[in-house]
């Protein structure tokens, strides 16, 4: 309880928004009943409470996890705790993903810095296998000093990833207009901490310096709230699903306000604005994601 007061506060300190904003808020879930891990049994480490998991990168392997099962629309959650100091060239992720080459993905990825530079969320949606969606956003933080809460929000309607409640990205539903959503596959969920210094930091220029290795990101208070699939096949489609109802079609106003002040000062990297990648920017980008 203490946890979710400070989550409040957390949101109370943007009081030029207005009130606190109301969480969406998924039911919390054991590590060990919902997930298992995927990679490195042996870089994967339970902390004493049994729900915080402590996934660990050197140069001998990363590490990563998964759900047991698979969702359609809902919310999901999890509080990190990025990697400290000099994380330059690694990366954390958690997404969602359905199998297939014609897969959808919705993607979270924390990419490591140098020590005192700012940490960059990277977000990227995947839909009938297309990706190509990239959106960056650095946190007004420092992710790495204690747990910050991550959520993925998915519905008819939209597509919203937030954090600490804040939303970061919307990517609107317009299947109508022949964009492709993701709406079709279920999805697991993932995560995992791996070496990206080919790409991650500053284009791949800074690498990662294997002298401060070990390097550790941490998880705990796991949440899902979610049609689970395929043992619930009426669930997705049923219109009467909380996540379904019309105050989460589309932002509050508080939502929007905060939508709006991290775009104008957080945001470093959209898609849709690089005619250098799309001399004529995609369909969703002309179409209010």
């Amino acid at each position: 309880m203490e946890r979710r007061r400070n989550w409040c506060a957390r949101m109370c300190f943007l009081v030029i928004f207005g009130s606190c904003l109301t969480p969406i808020v998924a039911l919390p879930v054991s590590f060990s009943d919902e997930f298992t891990v995927t990679s490195a049994v042996d870089h994967v480490k339970t902390i004493a409470d049994n729900n915080t998991i402590e996934l660990i990168l050197d140069q001998n392997s990363g590490a990563g996890f998964a759900s047991k099962y698979q969702y359609m629309f809902g919310v999901v959650s999890m509080e990190i705790k990025l990697v400290p100091g000099d994380s330059a060239g690694t990366v954390t992720a958690f997404y969602m993903s359905s199998d297939g080459n014609e897969r959808d993905e919705l993607d979270f990825e924390f990419l490591g810095n140098r020590s005192g530079q700012p940490y960059t969320v990277q977000t990227n949606i995947y839909a009938l296998g297309k990706g190509d969606r990239e959106q960056r956003v650095n946190l007004w933080f420092d992710p790495s000093l204690e747990f910050h809460k991550y959520s993925i929000f998915w519905n008819h309607y939209h597509i919203l990833f937030s954090v600490d409640d804040i939303p970061i990205r919307v990517y609107k539903n317009n299947a109508a207009r022949g964009i492709p959503f993701p709406g079709s596959q279920s999805m697991g969920i993932f995560s995992s901490l791996w070496d990206a210094d080919s790409w991650a930091t500053r284009g791949g220029l800074e690498k990662i310096d294997w002298s401060k290795a070990p390097f550790v990101a941490s998880y705990r208070d796991f949440e899902i709230d979610c049609c689970l699939s395929p043992s619930n096949t009426n669930c997705a489609s049923n219109t009467n699903n909380w996540w379904e109802g019309l105050s989460y079609r589309n932002l509050s106003s508080n939502q929007a306000r905060l939508y709006k002040w991290v775009r104008a000062n957080y945001m470093i990297y959209d898609y849709c604005t690089d005619r250098s990648r799309y001399p004529v920017p995609p369909m969703e980008c002309t179409s209010g994601i």
